[in-house]
């Protein structure tokens, strides 16, 4: 049988080496399987669709938009969606695994951040990460963009209106990118391109990097943290194929068909972008619409700050948070093991105020639903998510930190103490005392993160 399991692992190129059992370390394999899964789906649809802007006459299977002037683009991918076999479970795969992709990346950079994992020599690893997020995004909205259908139409809207509002150059840059008509037809094949070839490839590059960076540093690991067969890789990869199949088969998603095609200066009603963009949706939603005149020219504050500003200053600060911490503590160690959250409190209470606030800009993307179902003014909940906004994770920081250390007194005084019993004994001379258990001894002698959880 270990011969067997030998070759196995030998066939199927899994390397025979030990991973710690803790279930958050599943996270960034689930992002390297679902970008295969997304490789895999994507040159299947590359075989159909068509990124051309020059307008038809749709002629398909679909009898409500027959005879509607539509682009090469979207009669592409509604002949993928309803006439190629198999081509609408592709889609909606493909659609799947670009965010679970980015949820798994997410979920990494978190946990790499709360177990201080970022420290070196993992700094670059930490880079990596980053890198893949902002790529991931970026896939997922040009990726968005290329049905052509009235949800990418108000994307485009947006890209447009974001492009505009740089200062000085954004006129240039519009018609960089969009030619000399808004949306013009050279947008979506540049987007199609880089959607294809530039973000993949450059996302490959990146787990190629964090593979050696893996072999030359090792992975992190839990003080005490038991080793898992490495065939459950296989297994985990089997898993998120089949969840995303499913996903792709039951759950609809991006039913182009009931959109439309885009038309300049429309949108769907109640369109909203995917997940990972809530954020910004929010962020323009409840900024002021403040457009001062600076030397004769209007600088449009209300979608400069929400919209470059502030994911500009969130991924500055996300990338060179390692640096920051190491300068501001003056931690110079090397490979120790990783924290338990508690054992870092600044740091936890600041990844937390971090998530209400990116939270908080994520529900006001839907100030409008609120508004609506709970019978509110909608000006009433823009000014609450904008005070909540600037109060909320300031209170929500020093809550946390406050935990922490809480959590802490507390093991410091099991470790003193022992554990109380609840039982009371009364000594011959009537003296009542209370019964301690001994502590554990991964109290005693280090805490153990895999142990306690």
């Amino acid at each position: 049988m270990k011969g067997l399991h030998l070759r196995l692992a030998r066939a199927v190129g899994v390397r025979l080496r030990g991973r710690s059992d803790h279930w958050s370390f599943l996270f960034g394999q689930i992002a390297v399987y679902s970008l295969v899964v997304l490789a895999v789906t994507g040159a299947f649809l590359t075989f159909f669709y068509d990124p051309g802007m020059t307008q038809v006459i749709y002629e398909g299977h679909y009898t409500p938009l027959r005879g509607v002037p539509v682009s090469r683009a979207f009669a592409s991918t509604l002949e993928i969606s309803l006439e190629v076999r198999g081509g609408l479970l592709m889609r909606q795969v493909h659609h799947w695994a670009t965010l679970i992709l980015v949820a798994a990346i997410s979920l990494q950079l978190l946990r790499l951040f709360f177990t201080g994992a970022f420290r070196r020599p993992h700094g670059l690893n930490w880079l990596v990460w980053v890198g893949l997020f902002v790529l991931g995004i970026v896939a997922g909205v040009t990726g968005g963009i290329l049905p052509d259908d009235m949800l990418s139409g108000g994307s485009l809207a947006l890209i447009q209106g974001v492009t505009q509002a740089i200062p000085l150059a954004g006129t240039y840059l519009t018609g960089l990118l969009f030619g000399e008509a808004v949306p013009g037809e050279q947008v979506i094949p540049l987007f199609y391109w880089l959607h294809v070839l530039l973000v993949p490839a450059i996302m490959i590059e990146l787990l190629i990097v964090r593979r050696g960076l893996l072999r030359r540093h090792g992975r992190t690991h839990y003080p005490g943290a038991a080793h898992v067969p490495p065939l459950s890789s296989l297994a985990l990869f089997l898993a998120t194929c089949g969840v995303l199949t499913l996903l792709g088969t039951l759950a609809q998603i991006n039913p182009i068909w009931l959109y439309g095609p885009a038309r300049p200066g429309t949108t769907s009603a109640g369109a909203v972008p995917d997940w990972y963009m809530g954020f910004l949706d929010g962020a323009i939603r409840i900024m002021p619409g403040w457009e001062p005149v600076v030397a004769g020219h209007p600088l449009t504050l209300s979608v400069l700050i929400p919209a470059l500003v502030v994911p500009g200053a969130f991924f500055t600060v996300l990338a060179a948070y390692p640096l920051l911490e190491r300068r501001l503590t003056g931690d110079r160690g090397v490979d120790r093991p990783l924290d338990r959250p508690r054992e870092a409190a600044v740091r936890t209470a600041l990844g937390a105020a971090g998530m209400t606030f990116y939270g908080l800009l994520w529900a006001a993307a839907a100030n409008d639903q609120l508004a609506h179902h709970f019978s509110l003014s909608l000006f009433a909940v823009t000014w609450f998510f904008r005070i909540a906004l600037i109060a909320g994770p300031v209170v929500v920081f020093e809550v946390t930190r406050r935990i922490c250390l809480a959590l802490r007194a507390q093991e410091r005084e099991v470790r003193t103490h022992g554990i109380e019993t609840g039982m009371v004994r009364r000594s011959p001379l009537g003296e009542y005392t209370e019964d301690h258990r001994a502590a554990p001894a991964m109290l005693t002698n280090g805490s153990t993160y895999a142990d306690q959880h």
